[in-house]
């Protein structure tokens, strides 16, 4: 089931940061909205809503979006990595 974030609620940082990294490698194929969505066989106004980080998408969803983006997963996700936080010890 894919959930929707409601206009009330704050939208999740990682899903709002795996839409950025669709549309910034879309935008370099070239491709619009909509001739992505049909690449991927998912609805443009879907694509829209990953883009805006309001869908939290099932894996085969992911996996059809970065191989159209013509990517391998592991190279995709380095786009969501983060500086890691030093452990404290005190």
């Amino acid at each position: 089931m894919v959930n929707r974030v409601s206009a009330t609620r704050k939208k999740v940082p990682e899903l709002v940061l795996f839409g950025e990294a669709v549309r910034q490698r879309r935008k370099e194929l070239g491709y619009s909205q909509e001739a992505f969505g049909d690449a991927c066989e998912i609805d443009r106004s879907y694509i829209g809503g990953i883009e805006r980080g309001e869908h939290n998408l099932a894996l085969i969803n992911i996996l059809k979006i970065i191989a159209t983006l013509e990517m391998q997963p592991s190279e995709f996700f380095q786009a969501l990595d983060r500086p890691r936080k030093k452990l404290r010890l005190t």
